[in-house]
């Protein structure tokens, strides 16, 4: 892409702007948002904690204060590293450990809190623009393509969101990128040192998430369908041109190298294979959630996935214009992959591998498994970066062609994105938040009254044990939590003392043992905020 009688200043302003507000969008109000679910679980299996032991620690029907529970979000005394791998290998063995000793060692050194906490991913989070532009410049010959994808991942809604929670995620958003530039870097320059490069990336990619498979999976297609290319058909000689020095030779070398490296990554990798293996029935009870869902489901959830790269505002699932202008960014994320096979087909063809391999791998095996992991949103950061890359080049091809249509395009596209992260950013709890989206409206609605008491167990369906840590976050200092084992034991004096004063008493998604018990001795339960399974008691 050559265009000798345009000085692109302006735009590279314009784009160093963007990359500056989204790392100031990363870092601003990370304290606000709920401290959910999956984050707890980060902070006390990073800890050295296990579930197991927090749950029969605190459901005793005993009287415990929010404040107390924070104990479990802070360092296990006495725990260790082997600790913090040991929780997850019998726990939620489908994790494996980097990022949560990453975060061990983080909290050693900065704390506990949800600001601390969330620091490291939203780090982590600045390697991938770094990452992204190296990539866009292996794959591009435009350096304004390669600073257009960067700053499209700069200001992404979801990619923002993502790096203010503290999970794996920023970093395996890292993995993708990084390996998918040492992979090209390798294949074009196939020394020793670039191919181990490529190994460390892929190894630490596994490391960081299981579903890193899926990109390692696209880079498997990709490397063979490059091999076809250029062994059935001479490469265009305007591809030449476009292709980095040596990119358009693929000797079979290559391939042995590729090999290597794959094999050298699931060597490393074996070790926490083996953990898997010996705890498979424990992966299959963490992931049950993913069974069922029809088509219309999935197929609504994969246009809010793409689309929320460049924007995210919901006026409702089932709302019309939550989809209106999403539809009209899936033509646009179309229009971009069409104009990708302008580039060198080595080029067009990773974009097309990078995107379509981890969608459709989950896509299909959604569809004959009855599951529905495609419609996790988290799931397909395999497939994302590749999106923002071809948007990226058609923005710079159309800009610097002086097509001024696409300069409004750009800037609707921008505006979009900052306008979400806004809202975002300013909002207590987001979709991504689920099972605890509605944690802070109970909270606000337990802290309104004087001297509150809220009661709870175990639940029902697995989740209260991280909600109740959640809450934790949420809730004033003179709130009296009784947390009950089963059966419930409310004749225990204290709690019955405490159950028989005149104060306003709450129900945190009780189980129907507790629901039974309290309305047999104490009046009916009425639920307030029935989406997120809160009951109040109005007393006989």
């Amino acid at each position: 892409m050559r265009h000798p009688k345009l000085s692109p200043s302006w735009l590279r302003f314009f784009i160093v702007l963007l990359l500056v507000l989204g790392v100031f969008f990363r870092f601003f109000n990370l304290d606000y948002k709920i401290y959910w679910h999956d984050e707890v679980y980060t902070s006390f299996r990073a800890a050295g904690f296990t579930g197991k032991e927090i749950g029969e620690e605190i459901f005793q029907n005993q009287i415990i204060s929010p404040q107390e529970l924070q104990k479990y979000q802070r360092l296990k005394p006495g725990s260790t590293p082997v600790d913090t791998i040991k929780s997850l290998a019998v726990e939620d063995p489908q994790h494996p450990p980097l990022y949560f000793l990453m975060a061990r060692f983080w909290m050693q050194a900065f704390g506990s809190s949800r600001t601390a906490s969330r620091t490291l991913p939203a780090l982590l989070s600045l390697l991938s623009l770094v990452s992204m532009y190296a990539l866009g410049r292996e794959l591009f010959t435009s350096r304004i393509a390669a600073l257009l994808a960067t700053a499209l991942l700069a200001l992404s809604p979801f990619d923002i969101l993502f790096a203010q929670i503290a999970r794996q995620y920023s970093f395996l958003t890292v993995c993708v990128i990084a390996s998918s530039f040492f992979l090209l870097r390798a294949l074009r320059l196939p020394t020793w040192y670039n191919w181990g490069l490529y190994a460390l990336a892929v190894t630490l990619g596994l490391y960081s998430q299981p579903f890193f498979g899926l990109t390692l999976s696209g880079h498997i297609v990709y490397v063979l369908l490059a091999r076809l290319l250029v062994k059935n058909s001479k490469v265009r000689a305007e591809d030449s041109h476009n292709l980095p020095v040596n990119q358009n030779k693929f000797s079979i070398s290559n391939l042995i190298f590729f090999g290597l490296a794959i094999a050298t990554s699931l060597i490393l990798y074996t070790p926490w294979l083996f953990v898997l293996k010996s705890n498979y029935q424990r992966v299959l009870d963490t992931t049950s959630w993913v069974k069922g869902g029809d088509i219309l489901y999935r197929v609504k959830l994969w246009i809010l996935s793409f689309t929320a790269l460049f924007l995210d505002l919901d006026f409702g699932f089932n709302n019309i214009w939550t989809y209106i202008p999403r539809l009209l960014i899936i033509l646009l994320i179309a229009a971009a992959i069409y104009q990708c096979r302008y580039t060198s087909r080595k080029t067009w063809l990773f974009i097309l591998t990078a995107i379509f391999v981890p969608f459709l791998m989950l896509a299909v095996s959604d569809f004959f498994l009855e599951t529905q992991r495609s419609a996790v949103s988290r799931y397909l950061i395999s497939s994302f970066p590749g999106v923002q890359l071809a948007v990226g080049y058609l923005l710079a091809t159309k800009i610097l062609n002086r097509q001024r249509f696409w300069r409004g395009v750009m800037v609707v596209l921008i505006s979009c994105s900052v306008v979400s992260c806004t809202v975002s950013a300013f909002s207590d709890t987001w979709w991504s938040n689920i099972p605890s989206h509605f944690n802070a409206e109970m909270a606000r609605r337990v802290n309104a009254v004087s001297s509150p008491i809220l009661l709870s167990d175990g639940g029902y369906d697995g989740t209260n044990l991280g909600d109740i840590l959640s809450l934790s976050y949420l809730l004033d200092s003179d709130v009296q939590l009784v947390l009950f084992g089963q059966p419930p034991k409310l004749e225990i004096s204290n709690v019955k003392s405490l159950l028989s004063k005149n104060s306003e008493t709450f129900l945190f998604r009780p189980s129907p043992q507790l629901v039974q018990a309290i309305e047999s001795k104490y009046g009916q339960l009425v639920q307030i905020v029935p989406a997120g399974g809160l009951w109040q008691l109005k007393r006989l």
